[in-house]
């Protein structure tokens, strides 16, 4: 029975990922864009603590607090670009 709910919530985290993916190409804006490449991260960080928990590993779970900093760095730097047009003052 885990092995099926296994199998479901990794088949739905695929699909997520490949909207989401989808929505950063054909965004209609830049603010879309964004949006969507902040909720890939989370997606992807998701994924890997679904693989954390199925197979016994450390490396999944230090590689989503990585992916996890540099996400939230990412996606307010874009933010701060997008609405002073420079990161840095």
């Amino acid at each position: 029975m885990l092995k099926a709910a296994f199998a479901v919530a990794l088949g739905l985290m695929c699909v997520a990922l490949l909207l989401c993916l989808w929505r950063l190409v054909r965004g209609p804006t830049i603010s879309d864009r964004i949006l969507a490449l902040d909720t890939l991260y989370i997606n992807t960080i998701a994924l890997l603590v679904l693989l954390g928990v199925y197979f016994p590993s450390q490396v999944y779970l230090e590689s989503t607090v990585v992916l996890a900093m540099s996400g939230f760095i990412s996606t307010t730097a874009f933010c701060k670009y997008l609405l002073r047009g420079d990161i840095i003052e």
